[in-house]
Order: structure tokens, then C-alpha cells, then sequence
């Protein structure tokens, strides 16, 4: 029991990783000598030093990846609390569905997050010189995971 518990911790840390560095790395879009995240474009040259960052636009399907992505974070860690307090205070038998049920709403988040920029970041579309970065795929990848440890958390019951 205590395996599977250290296990289910360590899948929602490695999930909250996933979700930090995806929100955070300025690389969801890369190419031409230019990074895209969330929050701001930066232009590097060909040795890889940043030469210019400025902030990303103000377009209102951009704010709701932000709003999205800080709220599967939220919605992450705020079900890591509660399944400590639960693993303490939940009686004999009963089931983790609150936590789950966070957990769950971060996957959600996170995967409308990257639905959305997907759908509407046209730059990749129009020349084949950009393509998707490595903070983009780490969130698809974090997607799966918030899934499976919401449900695992639903389906596990606490044990003497």
C-alpha cells in the first residue's frame, strides 16, 4: 500500500513538473531565429544567446491558453492538498473523489489550453519553417497524466 501511494505521489509531482515547465519555457512555437511561449516572443540568434524579447499579444484566445494552462496548476495542486488531507482525515474505506475530481479538471485545462493554441496560432500554418517546441509537447504530455492519476485517485479507496 505504501508503494502505490509513493507511486500515485510521484505521478502527480512529475504531472505539476510537466505543467510548471510547460507554462513557463518559452518554447511552445519555435523557428527563424524566433521562441514563442505564453507569455512572451523572443528572437535568438545562431549561436542560441537571446538578442530581443517583448511581450506576447494581447489576443484574447492567447489569454485564455494563459488563463487555462494557471489553472490546471491550480486545479493540480490544489489536489495534491487535498489527497494529504484526505489520506488523514478520510475514514476507513472511503474513496478519494475530490481529489480525483481536480485532478481531472487540470487534465481538462490543460488539454483545452493546448486545443486552443493549436487551433489558433496561424504562424505554423503559413510557413513550414516553425514548428511546435518542446513546452508545447511537454503539455499534450501532461494532458494523458492529469487523466490517469484523476481517475486512479477516484478509484483508490484508503486502507487501514
Amino acid at each position: 500500500m505504501l508503494l502505490l501511494l509513493l507511486g500515485i505521489i510521484v505521478l502527480h509531482v512529475a504531472v505539476l513538473v510537466l505543467l510548471f515547465v510547460s507554462t513557463i519555457v518559452s518554447h511552445w512555437l519555435v523557428g527563424n531565429g524566433h521562441s514563442t511561449d505564453l507569455w512572451q516572443n523572443c528572437s535568438t540568434s545562431s549561436s542560441g544567446n537571446v538578442h530581443h524579447c517583448f511581450s506576447s499579444s494581447a489576443n484574447e484566445w492567447l489569454q485564455s491558453v494563459q488563463a487555462t494552462m494557471i489553472l490546471s496548476i491550480i486545479f493540480s495542486v490544489l489536489s495534491l492538498f487535498l489527497f494529504f488531507c484526505q489520506l488523514f482525515t478520510l475514514t476507513k474505506g472511503g474513496r478519494f473523489y475530490i481529489t480525483g475530481v481536480f485532478q481531472i479538471l487540470a487534465g481538462l485545462c490543460v488539454m483545452s489550453a493546448a486545443a486552443i493554441y493549436t487551433v489558433r496560432h496561424t504562424e505554423w500554418h503559413l510557413n513550414s519553417d516553425y514548428s511546435y517546441g518542446f513546452a508545447y509537447i511537454l503539455a499534450w504530455v501532461a494532458f494523458p497524466l492529469a487523466l490517469l492519476s484523476g481517475v486512479v485517485y477516484v478509484i483508490l479507496r484508503k486502507r487501514e
